[in-house]
């Protein structure tokens, strides 16, 4: 069977490259390879990309080699990348393969027997689109999952760009004056709300009750209304659809856009097409993932949840006690002492220190506060750091470049990754799961946390370094157990101990 030959070839060519270790390879090789002889779909959660790659990824590359069939690979262009320069050509010699290899957003032809690797949104394209050019049943590893919600909901968002208006005037020339007239009420009306970090605003009842009068008064075109225009008034007309506005206020211009708030409707069909292998690295608390399954619609299927090695990626957690909650006046101040002390601490470690600051103007001010202290070290959301550089980010920021930086020794986290229900679009979510009495916290807010958390801490693992995470709730919470398990493995201490960065010092020597 392909599981017998897929795991010697695998043992073979780890021992014989000298490979960093991860403990599962083998196994989730094996797992891979009976997806695509029993055509099963499968969830693997691995481990979170550190260093800006993951390694697990030979665990499926080699698999889909030995495999005699099709396969799909959807990964983003950095992954498609390495893959394509580095990870496929040291397989294809040890296993002398002679599978062909391509690129694109279409299948290759009839007769392909090969693996054709796909970026996100051309694979969702053609899965939703009504005449796909991917034959049903070939399987499909989808790399990156953690990123799958965010890609599906990209793909699905309509937005009606400025230049759009003068597109609907050309085809419906008879009512140029209500689209003019409607436009002009948005625009009024979109930039009587005020301003907010976010640049978007919902749309409220009175701009919803301009735009069905207009959609209303629009005759039938010999050939139909523009495309965009099509698909924005099916997402307007749907009941599980997010609408708002993106506000240029400098251009003195909006664009509409249309999302659906649950993927799961529209997905539940991609996922009977063909066989899936899903892999990410936290996706879900739980081996089962029952909430990442609910939310992107995925049935029964073989789900493992692998385990961080303990001796090589525990990290020291630094969870102090006396810090108030980040709702009161005295947060601040308490954030401020903890992250000098920290700061002063870990002077001697090697490698960098993160401060990861979600609220936009507490980033700004601790950037001053601790730039007034410890000098040019302190860097706000840049990336040419030195070695013992202080970085003030938020998590956005941090996100798109930890991969290029080096491993912190210390990751000082202010509070929580939890969504901000002062983002618009947030709030309509959490307005939606209300709507349907369902449980917005645990269903939506609480996993984005835990999610952001796992992938933000990944480069310390490296280090086995110190995160400090100045956030009460976890210890007054209920919730706050989940957290302290999505941080696993770690060692919990409470007081700043002299001896707490020694472990990152001797990672380095």
């Amino acid at each position: 069977m392909i599981e017998v030959e897929v795991h010697q070839q695998l043992r073979a060519f780890l021992r014989e490259q000298g490979e960093p270790f991860w403990p599962h390879h083998l196994t989730m090789a094996r797992l891979v390879a009976r997806a695509l002889r029993l055509g099963r779909s499968a969830l693997l959660q691995a481990e979170p990309p550190s260093g800006g790659y993951g390694r697990y990824r030979l665990s499926y590359l080699m698999p889909v080699l030995c495999w005699p069939e099709s396969v799909v690979i959807v990964a983003s262009e950095g992954v498609q990348q390495r893959l394509l320069m580095v990870e496929i050509p040291r397989l294809q010699q040890w296993i002398s393969s002679p599978k062909t290899i391509r690129r694109g957003d279409r299948w290759p032809g009839d007769d392909f027997r090969g693996l054709l690797m796909m970026s996100p949104e051309a694979w969702l394209s053609d899965r939703l689109a009504a005449q796909p050019s991917i034959p049903d049943g070939i399987p499909t590893i989808l790399d990156g999952a953690d990123d799958l919600e965010s890609w599906a909901h990209s793909h699905l968002t309509v937005q009606v760009q400025p230049l759009a208006w003068n597109d609907l005037m050309l085809a419906c020339p008879e009512q140029a004056e209500l689209i003019r007239d409607t436009r002009v009420f948005l625009t009024r009306s979109l930039f009587q709300h005020p301003s907010n970090p976010y640049g978007c605003h919902l749309i409220e009842a009175p701009e919803r009750s301009a735009l069905e009068y207009l959609r209303t008064g629009l005759p039938a075109v010999p050939g139909g209304l523009p495309e965009v225009w099509q698909r924005f008034w099916q997402a307007f007309g749907a009941a599980n659809s997010l609408l708002w506005a993106t506000v240029d206020r400098r251009a003195g211009q909006f664009t509409l856009q249309a999302s659906p708030v649950e993927l799961a409707p529209t997905l539940r069909a991609v996922w009977e097409r063909q066989p899936v292998v899903v892999i990410g690295g936290a996706l879900d608390l739980e081996a089962e993932a029952p909430i990442y399954r609910q939310r992107l619609g995925l049935g029964e299927l073989t789900c493992i949840k692998f385990s961080p090695d303990r001796q090589t990626e525990l990290i020291q957690l630094y969870l102090p006690e006396s810090v108030p909650m980040p709702n009161t006046p005295e947060y601040q101040g308490a954030v401020v002492r903890e992250l000098r002390s920290l700061l002063s601490a870990s002077a001697a470690a090697p490698g960098p220190a993160v401060v990861l600051v979600g609220d936009v103007p507490l980033k700004a001010q601790l950037g001053s506060l601790l730039a007034a202290e410890f000098g040019s070290r302190v860097q706000v959301e840049r990336t040419c750091l030195d070695e013992k550089g202080i970085l003030v980010t938020g998590w956005e920021f941090w996100r798109q470049h930890q991969s290029v930086l080096p491993a912190p020794s210390l990751l000082a986290i202010a509070a929580l990754p939890l969504p901000s229900l002062e983002n618009p679009l947030v709030a309509g979510r959490v307005a939606y799961y209300k709507q349907q009495r369902q449980d917005w916290f645990r269903l939506y807010l609480l996993p984005e946390a835990l999610a952001a958390l796992q992938r933000a801490i990944a480069p310390v693992r490296e280090r086995q370094g110190v995160v400090a995470l100045l956030d009460s709730r976890v210890i007054h919470r209920t919730y706050g157990q989940q957290v302290i398990m999505a941080l696993s493995p770690l060692a919990r201490i409470n007081y700043l101990d002299p001896t707490l960065f020694n472990k990152s010092e001797e990672f380095d020597r």
